[in-house]
């Protein structure tokens, strides 16, 4: 999609891609080498759950996070997104609301409300360098109709991984309303170096009852199109309420690739994500050092986690259209576009770092060469 599809989305010939969250690098060759003995198997029927990919998710856990899981606990799904959706429906009413922290990723819009779900916003305070939460938005936010909260984390697309006393203060408000949580983590292996992830289901015993942790090796691996994630859910009477939903719905069977390559990637992978965030890292220092040496009007939201940078124009002057269309029909690049996360993020656009250093730095020189022209 990142490369085939941009024409089509941003009606524009020989623009450079650097906006869909999926990486131009292979996946990890155990994957590959997994993926392909399954293939040149070559039946291809109706696969069983295969208990070792469970074994390998506990075992992720507590090497990455510290974090305790149970095989039980865990509940394969198609993906992050499908996921949200199903847990929206199957523990919330139509009409009943949503808590979301925007700016945030775009998704989360689209399962609340086509879920018929009313969105509530609790918008993210932006210091200038950083995004923090705004507890006392969020008090004044909730009423007896709010029953959800979705938690992006580490957040999409600012780059923020959010502290463990923020996750216990945000916690506390959660419990006090009896919320129920969505946890999204599918970054959460994407850390630069000084960070570590706390899963929001392991601050407390009592959130962790009412909290639905979503991830995936998907987005940590380059496997998106594999189709692959998994919802922790601690609670067995909530657990079980899923398990019947998506089988209501057809949405509970296993993918036979999915779970291979979850297990290959989670065994034998570490080294090599290892490797793609020192890369990843690099070229957000080079992305960094470049603007600032040659855009000072572009300025970068330091980055905690991901592979996405954001990006505050708001120094060039020109609306969210106006810089949108200079970014396409000038500087020739496809990236995301700020407000699609919200109003919040109307000065903002989001680049993608997870690509070769040559093909970044052809999109940072087509970025210079049209911001020299409008001399800005």
């Amino acid at each position: 999609m990142k490369w085939d599809a941009t024409k089509e989305r941003f009606g524009e010939e020989d623009l450079l891609p650097l906006w869909v969250a999926d990486m131009d690098f292979r996946a990890p060759e155990p994957v590959i080498e997994a993926l392909k003995e399954k293939v040149e198997h070559g039946i291809y029927g109706y696969p069983s759950h295969a208990t070792g990919v469970d074994e390998a998710i506990v075992d992720w856990a507590w090497d990455r996070y510290s974090w305790e899981v149970s095989e039980k606990a865990i509940v394969h799904t198609t993906g992050v997104v499908p996921a949200l959706s199903n847990i929206i429906k199957a523990f919330t009413e139509p009409g009943d609301e949503v808590i979301i922290q925007t700016p945030v990723y775009y998704p989360f819009y689209d399962v609340i409300q086509k879920s018929n779900r009313t969105v509530i916003k609790n918008p993210l305070h932006f210091t200038g360098e950083q995004y923090e939460m705004d507890l006392e938005q969020l008090e004044e936010a909730i009423t007896e109709d709010t029953k959800m909260l979705i938690l992006c984390h580490p957040h999409n697309p600012g780059g923020r991984v959010w502290s463990k006393e923020e996750l216990a203060a945000l916690a506390a408000v959660c419990e006090k309303h009896q919320l129920y949580v969505i946890s999204d983590e599918i970054h959460a292996d994407l850390l630069y170096d000084g960070y570590s992830h706390t899963s929001f289901a392991s601050v407390n015993e009592q959130m962790a009852k009412r909290t639905f942790t979503t991830l995936a090796p998907t987005k940590t691996f380059n496997l998106a199109g594999i189709q692959a994630a998994y919802i922790i859910v601690e609670n067995p009477e909530l657990r079980l309420k899923l398990r019947r939903d998506l089988a209501g719905t057809f949405m509970n069977g296993p993918n036979m690739f999915s779970e291979v390559a979850t297990e290959a990637a989670y065994r034998h992978g570490g080294e090599w994500l290892k490797q793609l965030m020192s890369y990843i890292q690099t070229n957000y220092e080079v992305t960094r050092d470049f603007l600032e040496d040659h855009m000072p009007k572009i300025k970068v939201v330091k980055p905690q986690g991901t592979y996405l940078l954001w990006l505050n124009c708001e120094e060039l002057g020109l609306s969210a259209n106006e810089r949108k269309e200079w970014l396409i029909k000038e500087a020739k690049v496809a990236l995301n576009h700020g407000p699609i996360f919200g109003e919040e993020a109307e000065h903002f656009e989001r680049l993608n770092l997870a690509s070769p250093r040559k093909t970044l730095m052809e999109g940072l020189n087509r970025i210079k060469a049209a911001y020299e022209k409008r001399g800005f």
